[in-house]
């Protein structure tokens, strides 16, 4: 077993064990982990780009951040639970299809967007 399914295995148990199933709908997750993600922008929101690249210097506000970042990925894992989708495949997936946007060649060294594969 990964590391990734033991902690989607824990996550289950979790909200298992609390009865919790019932309110783990696919939207009331996805609503979850928005509203973690919102906190975790507010722990950067007014920082200027220095001070949030020197953030973790801080014990502080790196504890703060290392929760928001764990309440947002144990979202995401019960909701990819919930909805029956492997992370990890779908993440290669997703890298596979931006390696085919934004080739080396075009994009090294630029933020443009690409156009959507057709």
């Amino acid at each position: 077993m990964s590391e990734l399914e033991g902690l989607t295995e824990r996550m289950r148990r979790f909200a298992r064990d609390r009865d919790w199933e019932q309110f783990h709908t696919p939207k009331n997750l996805a609503m979850a982990l928005a509203g973690e993600v919102g906190e975790l922008l507010a722990e950067l929101q007014w920082l200027t780009p220095a001070e949030a690249s020197e953030v973790m210097a801080d014990p502080e506000a790196a504890a703060r951040l290392r929760s928001e970042i764990a309440d947002v990925t144990l979202y995401l894992v019960r909701l990819a639970d919930v909805l029956g989708i492997d992370l990890v495949t779908a993440g290669h997936a997703k890298l596979d299809e931006s390696d085919k946007r934004y080739t080396v060649e075009d994009y090294r060294g630029s933020a443009r967007k690409a156009p959507p594969l057709s």
